[in-house]
């Protein structure tokens, strides 16, 4: 077990000894810990005499080894903090890695840290729950300092009563030394988090922290803030979220890593396609499937899957995934692998259940997929975000239109005070990716929609159409149709590269390959 996972009753290995207490996690960080839960609700007791205080420490070997390679990402992750640094002098920057989420009762779910604490440390998969990254502006810039709450000795009740660290629960923790060594940061007890952000911010002209990361770290931190200028967090937040508009060359990787493990998923989605067709919930086969591979591949799945047959695929964030799969239906798959870097992919395929398009489905594929092909035409360095979406969309309309679907023809449609061919395609054509399947959300708009294409992004192209079975104003033929091609790329010096391309798009692909699966 991590110290991300959760808490679960288990039997005391010590005979007449009531189950050893399973404490509630704080609601706060480490850094302030909640009252201890009263007796009127302990359900178990905490063995404490010393005969077992003595018994439980005694007779272990020395822990195994740790690790203490400094981490391929570390470099990366040094270069970020300087690029962070230079945005802020002379102030103190408070990044949480977050809290345990409790899920119900003393059972939280798996912990996954803040994504900007994951890039400024290179900490991914559980690590770090209630750890904190501090940058302290010194005279040069900053010094960064990860806080962290340190391995507890044998010899201590953490040891063996506290479900939130110990290691009987929760494995052994990493050492201050361990951690310092992999990330090439200072690593300190969480304990000094409060002393010395207080005595860095008597020299520093002003404290930012992202504030909703941790409440217990936010509490602890506020006092020392003193007057605090409006809008002084929310530009912090928004800095570490343009911070990642451009990827370096190891996120990169670990994206193709991620995209990779994706298409590997999508493989053994059409091989039990028969058993999900055989299945009442034939889309949970689906979900499970993709979702299984997920997690032996990489940490998890970067979002919930989406797997959405028939008219389920006009339910664009279909994660309910309850419903049968049937032949003669179009599957919509919506899936990605989060590596253990927590960069993660997003990847839609729609196929034919038993492997063939009708002519209708095969009819809205040609639009979606043409729409696709005009977004990637225009991509390339120097092209504004949104003039990828005015690409797609112009195709959209213009089928759309010829189907008789829209009330005007295309070109008005697209003018600003039209956008009927939105009912049929609500959503944007792209959005950036890493490591937040809808990465740099917090960036402004001057910086996301309104910016300039950049050598280094990587976003998403996913047009699609989408036609209800009781959409009146599409033909009959069309209708419980939903389409939608999602592809990951990569901007390059002169246009773009497919990440994704290793899943084939058009049609006559799809059936070879997955023919070629069955």
């Amino acid at each position: 077990m991590t110290s991300s996972q959760t808490s679960t009753d288990t039997s005391d290995p010590i005979e007449g000894v009531e189950q050893v207490l399973d404490v509630q996690a704080p609601e706060t960080s480490g850094a302030t810990v909640a009252p201890a839960v009263g007796e009127e609700t302990d359900h178990r007791t905490t063995p404490r005499s010393e005969a077992f205080r003595r018994f439980i420490a005694d007779g272990w070997g020395p822990r195994p080894a740790q690790d203490l390679t400094l981490a391929e990402v570390a470099p990366f992750a040094a270069r970020r903090r300087e690029a962070l640094s230079a945005l802020f002098p002379g102030e103190v920057l408070v990044v949480p890695a977050g809290t345990l989420v409790r899920r119900s009762n003393d059972t939280d779910y798996r912990f996954r840290p803040h994504s900007a604490f994951a890039h400024l440390t290179g900490l991914g998969t559980d690590r770090e729950a209630d750890a904190v990254l501090v940058l302290h502006p010194r005279h040069d810039g900053h010094e960064a300092v990860l806080y962290v709450r340190p391995q507890a000795g044998r010899d201590t009740e953490e040891f063996f009563a506290d479900a939130r660290y110990g290691e009987l629960w929760v494995g052994p923790r990493e050492s201050l030394a361990a951690l310092a060594a992999q990330t090439g940061l200072a690593c300190h007890d969480i304990g000094a988090l409060a002393e010395e952000v207080g005595a860095s911010r008597a020299e520093a002209k002003g404290l930012r922290l992202v504030p909703d990361a941790d409440p217990g770290v936010t509490t602890l931190v506020t006092p020392l803030r003193g007057e605090v200028p409006d809008k002084t967090d929310d530009e912090f937040v928004t800095a570490l979220s343009e911070l990642r508009l451009v990827k370096d060359a190891w996120e990169v990787g670990q994206l193709r890593e991620a995209i990779a493990a994706s298409a590997r998923g999508f493989e053994q989605v059409v091989r039990a396609l028969p058993r999900a067709v055989g299945h009442p919930r034939g889309e949970r086969v689906v979900e499970a499937t993709f979702d299984g591979n997920a997690r032996v591949e990489g940490n998890a799945v970067g979002y919930e899957t989406i797997s959405a047959a028939g008219d389920h695929a006009c339910t664009l964030h279909w994660i309910r995934n309850d419903g049968a799969v049937s032949p003669g239906q179009l599957l919509l798959l919506d899936a990605g692998v989060e590596v253990d870097s927590l960069y993660t992919a997003d990847v839609t395929r729609t196929l034919p259940v038993d492997g063939t398009f009708t002519e209708p489905q095969r009819r809205v594929y040609q639009a979606v997929l043409d729409a696709a092909e005009a977004a990637f035409a225009v991509a390339k360095p120097g092209v504004r975000f949104r003039e990828v979406h005015e690409a797609a969309m112009t195709v959209v309309a213009e089928r759309l239109s010829a189907w008789g679907m829209l009330p005007v023809d295309a070109k008005t449609s697209l003018e600003q005070d039209g956008q009927f061919h939105r009912r049929w395609m609500p959503h944007g054509t792209s959005h950036h990716l890493g490591l937040d399947v809808h990465d740099c959300a917090q960036a402004r708009k001057e910086m996301y929609l309104d910016a300039e294409l950049r050598e280094g992004m990587v976003f998403t192209i996913e047009p699609g159409i989408y036609i209800k079975t009781e959409d009146e104003l599409a033909p009959v033929e069309l209708r419980g149709i939903g389409v939608r091609i999602e592809d990951d790329v990569l901007v390059t010096a002169d246009g773009v590269e497919n990440l994704s391309a290793a899943l084939p798009r058009t049609p006559e692909a799809v059936e070879a390959w997955m023919a070629s699966l069955r």
